[in-house]
């Protein structure tokens, strides 16, 4: 009885991830807006009704896909505490440091997440609130880590924990944009563990 379960939710399962796949391909062509589910469908190899389906909107589309990134970036960290307990902020650092090599791995949700954080400016976009939070919570958790080194004597910077924080988070998306246009020049994990080291020399230790 179980077996027999197991097959329609797998099946069930593969197609999602085909569709969101193909979703994320899509936005990042044409961006939210410029995509449809009918592009969207023929991408992943279905019928546009197969497609609504599993997602009855594009807005439904674009939240399991900013769901999906945050749970790949959550796993991430997860798997990282369990090695080495997040009790230093250094650890803080790492983590991100860590996203972004995984990152890095996935071209596709660069270029997603840099089409989508662009369009997503404007209010009425269905991922603005998504964006507005997630800004938020970088900015304090590097905030945090900042001023918790600043604390012991850790950082080494002419700039308070919240502007440094907001300048950290500034490389990344430029580094990221400018990787999407020259992927063999520009190292983006590098490049923002050169700065982070520049201002917390234990973190090259």
């Amino acid at each position: 009885m179980a077996t027999t379960e197991r097959g329609p939710y797998a099946k069930s399962a593969e197609v999602r991830r085909k569709i969101l796949q193909a979703c994320v391909d899509a936005f990042g062509d044409a961006g939210f807006h410029g995509a449809s589910t009918k592009d969207i469908a023929r991408r992943a190899g279905i019928s546009h009704t197969g497609l609504r389906h599993h997602f009855p909107t594009k807005e439904h589309l674009l939240i399991a896909l900013l769901e999906l990134r945050a749970e790949r970036s959550s796993q991430l960290l997860t798997e990282l505490n369990a090695r080495t307990p997040q009790t230093d902020p250094l650890d803080a650092l790492r983590g991100q440091l860590a996203i972004l090599r995984e990152n890095r791995q996935s071209p596709g949700m660069i270029e997603l997440h840099t089409v989508l954080s662009g369009e997503a400016t404007s209010p009425d976009h269905p991922a603005h609130g998504y964006y507005v939070k997630r800004y938020q919570h970088l900015r304090e958790l590097y905030t945090q880590a900042f001023a918790a080194l600043a604390e012991r004597g850790g950082l080494r910077a002419p700039f308070p924990p919240p502007q440094l924080a907001t300048m950290t988070i500034s490389l990344i998306n430029g580094l990221q944009l400018q990787w999407l246009y020259d992927r063999e020049s520009v190292d983006i994990e590098g490049t923002v563990r050169d700065f982070l080291t520049s201002v917390v020399p234990a973190l090259g230790r």
